[in-house]
């Protein structure tokens, strides 16, 4: 099996686990969070499959993005529906579209942090760090007669890398010049320097993740009030994530001054 079939496989278990959470029979929920442990499963292994059989590519990751993305769509939507369809106030709908937007900026910057985190920590994902800047190029060289899914696709992926870029801007700073000035071959004292600043939070970021959301979402549904994970996202997840950003941008700006200061040494 290859890696996109996996990541399709795990968003259709996303998809599915989604619908079930509709019902209000625990039963039927408790079929829906197996179908979410799988799709959190393929979600991990599909990665794990592109790196040992060489197939990494940026295609893979923009579906695993949207495999993703589309999951917890199915989530949030079905889950604002079975609170409709007991007659709960159209309000839901509002709350259900923060909690989303919430998830959705969550999830972007943790995604951001974690594979700058082995940009600088690791030789992992360096040939795979994308920025919107070369997206933008790549996009506007395809176009939509001769490549329309391609270039969808693509669109998507570059929303996507804005986003993340915006809501850590010194961070890009500090990928951007490092990336120019080391070429990618970030020196040991960097990397031991960046590991020693993040790592404490890099734990924390790891909240913001799936494992944490299924988790809640299955622990409410339990006990028959999923409505609140709506508010989970919002309230104890939105202040982690203002914590998170304000500590890593700090973070961010003091090592720009380090690289700063080596570079005018060199």
């Amino acid at each position: 099996m290859t890696p996109g079939a996996v990541t399709s496989l795990g968003g259709l278990f996303g998809v599915m686990a989604g619908h079930l959470y509709y019902y209000r029979d625990l039963r039927i929920n408790i079929v829906g969070m197996a179908f979410h442990v799988c799709a959190n499963a393929l979600d991990n292994a599909d990665g794990q499959l592109a790196r040992l059989t060489h197939r990494e590519s940026r295609e893979g990751r923009i579906i695993d993005s949207i495999a993703d993305h589309l999951g917890f769509v199915s989530i949030y939507v079905h889950l604002t529906f079975r609170y409709l369809a007991e007659g709960s106030s159209p309000t839901i709908c509002l709350l259900a579209v923060a909690a989303g937007i919430s998830h959705a900026l969550q999830g972007a910057a943790a995604d951001y942090y974690r594979s700058t985190y082995l940009y600088f920590v690791t030789n992992r994902a360096r040939l795979g760090l994308d920025s919107a800047s070369a997206l933008r190029s790549d996009y506007q060289e395809l176009g939509w007669r001769s490549e329309p899914g391609n270039k969808f696709l693509l669109a998507l992926y570059l929303n996507f890398t804005r986003q993340q870029e915006m809501l850590a801007p010194h961070l890009k700073k500090l990928r951007d010049i490092t990336s120019q000035q080391f070429r990618g071959k970030i020196p040991n004292w960097l990397a031991t320097r960046y590991r020693n600043l993040a790592g404490a939070t890099f734990r924390w970021w790891r909240f913001l993740m799936t494992n944490t959301r299924m988790l809640v979402l299955f622990a409410l549904l339990f006990i028959g009030q999923p409505i609140y994970y709506f508010w989970f996202e919002l309230i104890p997840l939105n202040l982690l994530f203002v914590y998170l950003i304000i500590r890593q941008e700090n973070m961010s700006e003091s090592l720009l001054e380090v690289t700063g200061k080596w570079r005018g040494a060199a």
